[in-house]
C-alpha cells in the first residue's frame, strides 16, 4: 500500500490528508496557532489538584488549572504520583499528583485526565501504572514474540512499554535506544515534578499535526506535500531532530497557480465527509446522523431496486455500505458508539456473511474498531476507541 500526506494551511487552521494508494482516508483539521502553546491537549501533562469525588461513579474531578476541572478514573489512583499527599486513602480531595490529559473536552464533556502517563515515540510508547511489555497487534506474529523476548530484560515496577506498528521493519538497536530517550523524559518529569506548584503543566505536547506525523504509519509512506514556506520549515524542523531518516520525503510545494486543495481535490472530499448523506455506487446510500450519546448510521436501498432475488439484492446493499460505513468512521474520525441500520435480511447466512466482510473492514482502521454485537430490532452496534473530536467538530460545524 502507497501512503502520501499533504499539509496545508487555510485561514486559522492546519489540515492534513492522509491518502492511501492515492485515495483521501483519513483528515484531520486542527487550529494553526501562529505558535502560540495551546491550552488542555492530549498529551499534555499537569500537576492537578483533586477537587471533588463520586464514589458512586468511581470517579474524582481535578483541577489542572483554576476552574478547569477534568474527568478522572479512581481505579487509577494506587499508581498514581503524587507530589502532595492529604490522607491515608488512595485519593482525597486535595491531593495533588501527575495528570495526563487523555482525552479532549467534547462539547459539555469535560477533558479526561489519567495518572497512568504515555510517553510516545516513533516505535514505542512507555506508559506508568501499567508495566506490561506489550506489541501492537498489526505486528507479525513471530516479530511480537521475538521483540518480547528480546524485551524482557527492561521489565519493572515503574513502567511498561508497548511497541508499535511502526518499529516492524526498524532495527531493534533504534527501538532499544528509543526506549532509553523514553526512559529518561520520565525519570526527568518524575523528578521535576516534585518541586513545582500545582497547576503546572510539566510538559506541552506538541501540535497535534507533528504529533499526527509520529504517529501515522510510516510502512509504504513515500513523501509528505507541504504547501506554506512557514509550515514546511516547521515540518523539516521536527524531522531533522527525530526523523532524520525520513527527510527525503518532504516536498515543498509552491505551485500558486493550482493550490494543493485543487490539485487533490480536497474540497470535494471534505464536503462528502461533512454532509448527512453518502451515495453508494449501486444508488443506494447512507444517513449519518450525530446525537449526544452514539452516531447513527441508516442505510437505505434509495435508486437501487430489488428484481428477481430481493435477498441478493439488499445483500449487495449492505455489502457496499458495510465497505462505506467503515471509510466513513476512518475519515469522519467517528468515535464512541455507532449503530448501524442495515437493510433487514431474512437469510442467516446472509446475515453472518455481511457481518464477517464488515468486521474485516473495521479491522483495517488504525485506530480500534470493534462490531460488539446485533440487537433484536437487527442493529448492528459498533464502537470506536475515543481519542480526539469528531471531523465535523474539530473544523466546528
Amino acid at each position: 500500500m502507497s501512503r502520501k500526506i499533504l499539509m496545508m494551511k487555510e485561514e486559522d487552521k492546519i489540515w492534513m490528508f492522509l491518502l492511501e494508494d492515492d485515495e483521501i482516508v483519513e483528515i484531520h483539521c486542527e487550529p494553526a496557532g501562529d505558535g502560540a502553546v495551546k491550552q488542555h491537549v492530549i498529551g499534555n501533562i499537569y500537576v492537578g489538584k483533586v477537587k471533588n469525588i463520586v464514589a458512586n461513579i468511581g470517579a474524582a474531578f481535578i483541577e489542572i488549572e483554576s476552574g478547569v476541572e477534568c474527568y478522572y478514573d479512581i481505579s487509577q489512583a494506587p499508581n498514581a504520583i503524587f507530589t502532595k499527599k492529604i490522607g491515608k486513602k488512595p485519593l482525597c480531595i486535595g491531593d495533588e499528583l501527575i495528570v495526563q490529559i487523555s482525552k479532549e473536552a467534547v462539547k459539555t464533556k469535560a477533558p479526561t485526565v489519567s495518572s497512568n502517563l504515555s510517553f510516545t515515540g516513533r516505535y514505542a510508547i512507555l506508559t506508568t501504572g501499567n508495566t506490561r511489555i506489550g506489541t501492537s497487534s498489526k505486528l507479525p506474529k513471530s516479530l511480537r514474540e521475538e521483540l518480547k523476548e528480546q524485551l524482557r530484560p527492561l521489565k519493572n515496577e515503574e513502567y511498561g512499554l508497548i511497541i508499535r506498528t511502526n518499529a516492524k521493519d526498524a532495527d531493534f538497536s533504534a527501538v532499544l535506544r528509543e526506549i532509553k530517550e523514553l526512559e529518561s523524559s520520565f525519570q526527568t518529569l518524575r523528578k521535576t515534578a516534585g518541586s513545582r506548584t500545582c497547576f503546572s503543566c510539566l510538559q506541552h505536547a506538541p501540535n497535534t499535526y507533528i504529533t499526527d506525523l509520529k504517529n501515522v504509519y510510516t510502512e509504504g509512506l513515500t513523501e509528505i506535500v507541504i504547501e506554506g514556506a512557514k509550515l514546511y520549515e516547521e515540518v523539516k524542523e521536527y524531522y531533522e531532530k527525530e526523523q532524520p531518516e525520513d527527510l527525503t520525503k518532504l516536498r515543498l510545494y509552491d505551485d500558486s497557480s493550482l493550490p494543493l486543495a485543487k490539485l487533490y481535490n480536497t474540497e470535494t472530499t471534505l464536503s462528502r465527509a461533512l454532509g448527512e448523506r453518502v451515495w453508494l455506487k449501486n444508488g443506494a446510500y447512507l444517513i449519518i446522523q450525530y446525537t449526544e450519546a452514539l452516531t447513527v448510521i441508516d442505510v437505505n436501498s434509495g435508486k437501487c431496486v430489488a428484481k428477481k432475488n430481493p435477498t441478493d439484492t439488499y445483500l449487495k446493499i449492505n455489502m457496499e455500505a458495510a465497505k462505506e460505513v467503515a471509510k466513513q468512521m476512518r475519515i469522519r474520525n467517528l468515535s464512541g458508539i455507532i449503530i448501524v441500520d442495515f437493510i433487514n435480511l431474512d437469510d442467516e447466512d446472509a446475515t453472518k456473511e455481511l457481518l464477517r466482510a464488515f468486521r474485516q473492514y473495521l479491522v483495517k482502521d488504525p485506530i480500534q474498531s470493534t462490531l460488539v454485537d446485533v440487537t433484536g430490532l437487527q442493529l448492528v452496534e459498533v464502537t470506536r476507541k475515543k481519542v480526539r473530536k469528531p471531523l465535523h467538530e474539530s473544523i466546528g460545524r
